[in-house]
């Protein structure tokens, strides 16, 4: 296990500067009920958690010219997605019905809602964006806060420092792995994107990028984006049948990513992708070799390492059009997760359904890739997660 621990790793160790990550598709509906089984790699001393709501989309409005044209309207602002922190407060993306592709919602909205928030869950500022927002991420040197937009196709990138938003074309404007954008991690000030959504716009080559490299030109206001590894690069496999040996990736649901904190025991300071259908983790080092593929039993949404005893997991619910705030004992080093059963390959059209529950807390065991369940008291159904200490 690669142990070099890097300046983005400490990036969710300080106060309040969150990680990244988001999924293609919400298992979230608005009834809910808590977990009640114990997680397999949670330790005896854990203690159950609590929820509580701290912010509701129908509380919070913004407005929109229909399909982009005449009078405005207002609408409340639903479906939060993606959430990060920087700088002590909160930011979470709101998709107001937008497709995938940045297709107009039924109401005729074009937009999602970036909205800055204080722990408590007081509006600070809000953006509106034109396109679906799924991926986010931060970059605490430069105070910024970078949102991925239309994550199957036809996407591109907004940052947001010190309140001026700026939009970001990607290049070449025609992806090489033919789909869209979604997390964002900044690693020791490299801004690496997951490559989501492979062959939305035709066949993907096998070889096509799962993660970007991505330069920003400030100028020409252009994201230029390059291979940091592929989705049939060569892995050694962590877990199961396949631990110690070479394995080539096949990998098809790039989704959430991120850098595991130095009091991770294990993958400590390795970038994280999290292809989501394939119920897999890939982790490399800085400079995206050395790739290592853990097999986990579930199919995930974000994933938040524990980095003290105390703190808050903040996480979205898509379905209720609610942000939560999770308390209680945590045990340092553990890999919260929001347990997502519809999103694997394997799903059925209609879900939740038999076998495939909606979505829950749970942790991964990055030794076994087991993923268990987390008791909590109160309603939660989690997506977007980060950890604050």
């Amino acid at each position: 296990m690669h142990k070099a621990v890097r300046l983005g790793a400490t990036v969710v160790a300080a106060s309040l500067l969150g990680t990244a990550g988001c999924s293609s598709s919400s298992s979230s509906s608005s009834s809910s009920s808590s977990s009640s089984s114990s997680s397999a790699s949670a330790s005896a001393s854990d203690h159950t958690l609590t929820v509580k709501q701290i912010i509701l989309g129908e509380t919070l409005n913004h407005s929109y010219q229909p399909n982009g044209t005449g009078a405005a309207k207002t609408q409340h602002l639903t479906q939060p997605d993606d959430i990060v922190a920087l700088g002590g407060n909160l930011y979470v993306g709101f998709q107001n019905g937008v497709g995938s592709q940045g297709e107009v919602a039924p109401s005729g909205n074009l937009d999602s809602t970036l909205v800055e928030f204080t722990p408590a869950g007081s509006v600070v500022k809000q953006w509106d964006v034109t396109g679906k927002i799924d991926g986010m991420g931060v970059d605490s040197s430069s105070q910024t806060v970078f949102a991925t937009v239309n994550e199957d196709s036809k996407s591109s990138l907004y940052t947001i420092s010190g309140g001026t938003v700026t939009h970001y074309t990607y290049t070449p404007s025609s992806l090489p792995h033919l789909g869209g954008t979604d997390a964002v991690a900044v690693d020791n000030g490299t801004i690496l994107i997951s490559a989501s959504a492979p062959g939305t716009s035709g066949k993907a080559p096998a070889s096509a990028p799962a993660v970007f490299k991505v330069t920003l030109n400030a100028g020409a206001n252009t994201a230029a984006v390059a291979p940091f590894f592929a989705d049939n690069a060569t892995a050694t496999g962590a877990d199961g049948s396949n631990a110690g040996k070479k394995v080539t990736l096949a990998l098809t649901d790039p989704d959430s990513n991120g850098v595991v904190p130095s009091s991770s025991a294990e993958f400590a300071g390795d970038f994280m992708l999290n292809s989501q259908g394939d119920e897999e983790l890939i982790f490399s080092d800085a400079s995206g070799q050395n790739l290592q593929v853990l097999k986990i039993s579930n199919s995930v949404d974000d994933i938040a390492w524990a980095t003290s005893a105390t703190g808050t997991l903040y996480t979205t619910d898509s379905g209720a059009d609610t942000v939560d705030a999770i308390t209680g004992s945590f045990t340092p080093g553990n890999a919260y997760t929001a347990v997502a059963p519809c999103n694997a390959n394997s799903a059925p059209s209609t879900c939740p359904g038999p076998g495939y529950p909606a979505n829950s807390l749970g942790t991964i065991n990055l030794k076994t890739g087991a993923v268990g369940q987390v008791t909590v008291i109160g309603p939660v159904m989690p997506k977007g997660l980060i950890f604050v200490p």
